[in-house]
């Protein structure tokens, strides 16, 4: 890699991140989470969110900077998450990167959060392309097709809610503590993952959409029916069971139509035990190397935003203009 030093700011929903990518490596990856904030309301609050965000950017930038060990005039280029995410928040990160960039007079770019997150894995030097990357997160879940580091092209993605958004909301059925992912996947260890059989959505034969809205109204019913109170621990068992049993026939489907050397996986989910299981069987049952992020690359943060950043740089990619109305409507 060329030696840069490229700063990534990420504030897309409820995690304020500074990323730095020195020299080839990552130098700092600071994540400022607002989990606190969220918690007493099940979900996280858009409003509360923006300004925790504009609380906390410029001293988690200042400390990046002292853990990366440069100044701001060592920053060759800046790159910032503008989409996808919730607006209020993207604002912040976005105006913080414009103001920097026209202090410095230095290249700026747009990054894609999805795309952030399968960049993520490109460090590693065994990945090759071409490639199928899959974000599974808790606003998103999306296959894409890639000939090459900066060549995504959408081939499935969610048509109603997103993967991470059901365990949330099956978690809050449960009672369970936001964010309901990690305490789903708690609860479903104590539990036998065959005793309650939930629907797997799979859509038409061949389809790489993802639906996972009827698999969550099987979960309030069943609830509601039974009492969640006696058998938590089944019912995340057998919800998480049919998750992986989605996720895994549809990356079964997408390796076979496109058969690439690569399988990139990222996202907030991705750090369920479970999930990674499952996604190594199905990559390993059709030979393609899996590449799955460390797990504090997994959430959202700004390293994988700088990671991002360069090889958009490399790949001649023109700067965007320094200007808040970059942030799609």
């Amino acid at each position: 890699m060329n030696k840069m030093v490229i700063l990534g700011i990420e504030t897309s929903c409820d995690e304020t991140s500074i990323g730095i990518l020195k020299d080839g490596r990552i130098a700092a990856n600071l994540v400022a989470t607002q989990e606190k904030i969220h918690t007493p309301y099940g979900g996280v609050v858009p409003e509360l969110a923006s300004r925790a965000h504009l609380l906390y950017i410029d001293a988690l930038f200042l400390k990046a900077m002292e853990k990366a060990s440069i100044a701001p005039g060592d920053i060759d280029a800046i790159g910032v998450t503008n989409s996808p995410g919730l607006k209020g928040s993207l604002i912040i990160g976005v105006s913080f990167a414009c103001g920097l960039a026209t202090a410095l007079g230095i290249p700026l770019y747009m990054v894609n959060h999805l795309y952030a997150h399968i960049a993520s894995s490109f460090l590693d030097p065994e990945m090759s392309f071409p490639a199928v990357g899959l974000v599974v997160s808790g606003g998103h879940t999306t296959f894409f097709h890639m000939n090459g580091p900066v060549d995504f092209k959408v081939a499935g993605e969610t048509v109603d809610d997103a993967c991470g958004e059901t365990f949330d909301k099956v978690g809050r059925m449960l009672g369970l503590d936001f964010p309901g992912g990690p305490n789903v996947e708690r609860e479903a260890l104590k539990g036998d993952e065959n005793r309650i059989r939930f629907p797997v959505p799979l859509l038409s034969p061949g389809s790489l959409d993802f639906s996972f809205s009827g698999l969550k109204t099987s979960v309030l019913y069943y609830s509601r029916k039974n009492g969640p109170g006696r058998n938590v621990a089944d019912i995340c068992a057998g919800f998480q069971k049919a998750v992986g049993d989605v996720l895994e026939e549809k990356a079964r489907r997408a390796l076979v139509k496109y058969r690439p050397r690569s399988m990139i996986v990222g996202g907030g989910v991705i750090q369920n035990g479970y999930i990674r299981n499952r996604l190594r069987k199905v990559a390993s049952e059709k030979g393609v190397r899996l590449f799955i992020p460390p797990v504090d690359l997994c959430m959202d943060n700004g390293a994988m935003v700088a990671l991002m950043t360069y090889f958009l740089a490399v790949a001649g990619a023109p700067p965007s203009p320094k200007k808040i109305s970059v942030i799609p409507t």
